[in-house]
């Protein structure tokens, strides 16, 4: 692969700062893809484009921007599998990232999805390999999850906005609707 042929999908800005070092010091040269259909609301989804934004100012990385907030898309994919909501969401995100990268002529993609602890990186992983295969790419798969710390306090130090869950509507009242996390645990 060469320096230039990897298509990152990137999910807001402070996820993007350890996976990018990294990737550079292994010699690459990412092109970001800003694409998530998933973020409410709308005002968290302008927070998160601003955030990375600046990364991509003082990290000099460039970055291709789907500015559609794309609420409806992702309701409309996820109503009646909410249970699934992540399958559905990586499905979304990374197939759109594998289309974008055939389309635009790079040889791989992958996902600074994969930086969180909190992401189900089978799941990832999969879905990206089977995307691979359907499009005639490679899927990255790269662990970040062992500079999680490190990434947080480096945006922390650039004082980046950092997200307080993980995008989605239902995540959102997972994060902060404490009756409905005391109903998901049980008595």
């Amino acid at each position: 692969m060469t320096s230039r042929n990897l298509l990152l999908h990137i999910c807001c800005g402070p996820c993007t700062l350890y996976p990018l070092r990294t990737l550079r010091e292994e010699g690459l040269e990412p092109v970001g893809f800003f694409y998530n259909p998933n973020i409410h609301p709308y005002r968290e989804f302008r927070k998160r484009m601003a955030a990375l934004r600046e990364v991509a100012e003082k990290r000099s990385l460039e970055v291709i921007w789907n500015r559609d907030y794309g609420l409806r898309e992702f309701l409309r994919e996820v109503v009646f599998r909410e249970e699934d909501r992540c399958e559905v969401c990586y499905y979304l995100r990374l197939s759109e990232t594998a289309r974008l990268a055939k389309e635009l002529g790079h040889s791989a993609f992958s996902t600074t999805l994969l930086y969180s602890p909190f992401q189900k990186h089978d799941l990832i992983r999969d879905i990206g390999e089977t995307l691979a295969r359907r499009f005639g790419l490679n899927f990255l798969y790269r662990d970040f999850r062992e500079g999680y710390r490190k990434g947080q306090k480096e945006a922390l130090e650039l004082g980046l906005y950092r997200q307080p869950y993980c995008g989605c509507i239902f995540s959102e009242q997972e994060r902060y609707d404490k009756k409905f996390r005391r109903r998901r645990k049980g008595p």
